[in-house]
């Protein structure tokens, strides 16, 4: 028997859902295909989501890298889509780069997947050219979040702030929240919907429910993730009831 493959995750001290949802989706993959998975964190300190916290926490990834590289983990995710984005555009780039180096230095070589850069990359995959977008940020950083999306040549028509800066309280939202929150949304004439642009606001349980309500792709941050870590791994980026993007059509 071939050992299981190793999912490593950098996540913000106070995240709780990225340990979470990508574990439940790739259990979920694990009941209709042969491959398994174990999973595997190291923690950055942040509590709140402003930009001073954000970019210190950012500054300690490296070390998570090289923690995370010590167990030979197959795949790394860098579990905060808003550090990542407030840095600057393109910045998904510049950290994919710095840390899958850090795992080379190691003797650990792993590919790195940021949330930013997944969520991107996902909508690419979709073909995406406008969509609409949650987030549970403050309106300024959720203005980041558009920009930056933006400028990887996909237009934002609409976004909503839910505006909550605790991370711990993001955490705590109810997913079926969801389910109303999109519908204060203009998405006439997008090709896709971002339901959780925030990889510790929950949204997996809404995923699916939203996408058949709305006959549209439907993602967040975390099933970005997941099918990037997929692809990173030569796996078939397929998981049940996890929408469009992880329906094994990409």
């Amino acid at each position: 028997m071939t050992r299981p493959f190793r999912v490593g995750q950098i996540v913000p001290s106070s995240n709780v859902t990225m340990e979470t949802e990508i574990p439940a989706m790739l259990r979920a993959r694990e009941a209709i295909l042969p491959d398994r998975f174990t999973f595997h964190s190291a923690r950055m300190r942040m509590k709140k989501v402003t930009k001073e916290e954000l970019a210190a926490m950012d500054a300690d990834s490296d070390r998570c890298a090289f923690e995370l590289s010590d167990a030979a983990v197959d795949v790394m995710g860098y579990a905060c889509l808003v550090a990542i984005m407030s840095m600057g555009s393109g910045y998904h780039r510049v950290s994919e780069k710095r840390l899958h180096g850090r795992t080379v230095e190691n003797g650990h070589a792993a590919p790195v997947v940021t949330s930013a850069g997944a969520l991107v990359d996902g909508l690419h995959a979709l073909g995406a050219k406008r969509i609409a977008v949650v987030a549970p940020y403050v309106k300024p950083l959720t203005q980041l979040v558009v920009s930056y999306i933006e400028s990887e040549g996909i237009a934002v028509q609409d976004s909503l702030a839910l505006e909550i800066p605790d991370n711990l309280e993001v955490a705590a939202q109810d997913p079926a929240n969801l389910l109303a929150h999109y519908k204060k949304l203009d998405l006439s004439g997008i090709d896709a919907l971002v339901l959780s642009a925030c990889v510790q606001m929950p949204s997996l349980p809404s995923i699916q429910k939203v996408e058949d309500e709305i006959g549209l792709p439907v993602v967040s941050a975390a099933v970005c993730t997941t099918h990037q870590m997929l692809k990173r791994l030569g796996l078939e980026a397929r998981v049940p009831g996890a929408g469009a993007l992880l329906s094994g059509r990409y």
